[in-house]
């Protein structure tokens, strides 16, 4: 589920170069910026605000700092990581006016301590049945929608950490820099979430087997 970006300088060899352009205004860079991650930091803060209009306001907030910031910017953490804290920082904040904020430590010790699991080597490889069969693109297109649906449904943390590693690539250490978690925490709740979605994938292709 991990997004790749079509720009050589989206990537992390070309990460200086993409800073320095930044730094020096490049317009044209900064709006392939825009485009590979807007997306992203909408579907990351939806974890923290309830509606999408103030999710796109966060992300629009972003940018602006991100303008503001890039001449600060010591490329301690990379560039993607960076962008993400803003976000996540932008978001609770919103999220707290809305009275919806839970610190992610407490959701992961809380609200997912009875979460039934699967064991982690599951998720090695396609789901079962998966590559075979005339209907494989078909599903896959269908499949792709109903892992968002899952995602949409988890609880903030769950989603905000499978968001991060899984969608967006994000290691395990920069996943729990990002939201501020242990690594432990962020363990527990990208198991739950995977597991969630793993299993509706599953449920899926077995009906579809069997329809």
């Amino acid at each position: 589920m991990s997004s790749c970006s079509a720009s050589p300088l989206l990537k992390p060899r070309g990460e200086a170069r993409l800073i320095r352009s930044l730094q020096a205004g490049d317009e044209a860079v900064f709006a392939a910026i825009v485009a590979r991650y807007h997306s992203a930091m909408v579907r990351l803060a939806l974890s923290y605000v309830r509606q999408q209009s103030v999710a796109e306001e966060v992300a629009q907030e972003t940018w602006l700092a991100v303008l503001q910031g890039i001449g600060r910017f010591q490329q301690r953490s990379s560039f993607q990581t960076w962008l993400f804290k803003i976000l996540t920082n932008r978001a609770k904040t919103r999220g707290r006016r809305e009275a919806r904020s839970v610190p992610m430590s407490a959701l992961a010790s809380v609200e997912d301590a009875g979460d039934a699991a699967v064991d982690p080597d599951r998720f090695q490889g396609a789901p079962r049945a998966w590559a075979n069969g005339p209907e494989q693109r078909l599903l896959a297109t269908e499949a792709h929608g109903l892992i968002l649906e899952v995602i949409s449904g988890l609880s903030a943390a769950q989603r905000a950490v499978i968001t991060l590693r899984d969608i967006e690539g994000l290691t395990a250490q920069e996943a729990s820099e990002v939201l501020e978690l242990s690594d432990v925490n962020q363990r527990v709740l990208l198991h739950r979430a995977r597991s969630k979605v793993r299993q509706a994938l599953e449920d899926y292709i077995d009906g579809a087997a069997g329809g």
